[in-house]
C-alpha cells in the first residue's frame, strides 16, 4: 500500500528531481512527445497536467479583469523559457479548453539496450496522426504545388521508437530494422605482430 507516499524519488535529491521534472515538462510541451523511462514518464505526467491545467484557467480568465497575468507567473516557476510559455497559452491550453483532464499518454516501448530500463513515450493527446487532417493537408498541397510531407500513425512511430532504443539499424534499401551484424563465433581474429622493444 502507498501509505502517504507521494512521489517517486527516482535516485535524486530534491532540486535535482524537481530541476529534472521543469527540464522534461519544457521538452514535452516544445515538441509534443519525448522518449524516457517509466518511472520518469510516471512521474512526468502529473506535473505537466498540473502545469497545462493552470494554463487552461489563465486562457479562460482572458476577458477584462482576468487572471491571465496570475496564471502565466506561476507557470513561469516552473517553465523558465519565454517560447514554450507562449506556445502553451497560444496553442497547447486552448486545444485543450473542453477536456476536463488527461492531457498526456503513455506508451510503453519496451527494454533500452545499454542498460535494460523499460522506456516509455509521453506525448500531448491530439499530437498524434490525424487521417482525415492528412487527407485535408495533401489536398492542400496538391493545389500549391508543394511536397507532401509523411504523417506517421502512433503505431508507425512507436516501432521506430522502439527499433531506435534497441539499437536496431534499417536496411540500405530502407527496409525493416535489422541487427548490426557480428563477426561469426568461430571466426579467426586479426593478429598483430608486436613492435620491437627499444630503439628506432
Amino acid at each position: 500500500m502507498r501509505h502517504r507516499v507521494g512521489h517517486r524519488k527516482l535516485g535524486r535529491l530534491t532540486d535535482h528531481r524537481l530541476s529534472m521534472l521543469r527540464n522534461q515538462a519544457e521538452a514535452l510541451l516544445t515538441h509534443e512527445h519525448i522518449t524516457t523511462t517509466l518511472p520518469k514518464a510516471k512521474e512526468l505526467r502529473p506535473f505537466v497536467e498540473k502545469i497545462i491545467t493552470v494554463a487552461k484557467r489563465g486562457v479562460k480568465a482572458a476577458e477584462p479583469k482576468g487572471k491571465t497575468l496570475a496564471a502565466r507567473r506561476q507557470v513561469g516557476r516552473d517553465i523558465q523559457n519565454d517560447d514554450v510559455v507562449t506556445k502553451l497559452f497560444g496553442d497547447i491550453a486552448p486545444r485543450f479548453m473542453e477536456r476536463p483532464g488527461g492531457y498526456t499518454r503513455i506508451l510503453k516501448l519496451g527494454m533500452r539496450k545499454g542498460d535494460g530500463a523499460e522506456t516509455a513515450l509521453v506525448e500531448l493527446v491530439g499530437s498524434e496522426f490525424d487521417p482525415k487532417k492528412a487527407a485535408a493537408e495533401k489536398a492542400a498541397e496538391a493545389e500549391s504545388g508543394e511536397a507532401p510531407k509523411s504523417q506517421k500513425s502512433v503505431g508507425e512511430r512507436l516501432r521506430a521508437a522502439a527499433s531506435r532504443i534497441r539499437g536496431e539499424k534499417k536496411d540500405a534499401k530502407g527496409g525493416a530494422p535489422s541487427k548490426a551484424s557480428k563477426p561469426a563465433r568461430g571466426a579467426a581474429k586479426k593478429t598483430t605482430t608486436p613492435r620491437k622493444a627499444g630503439g628506432s
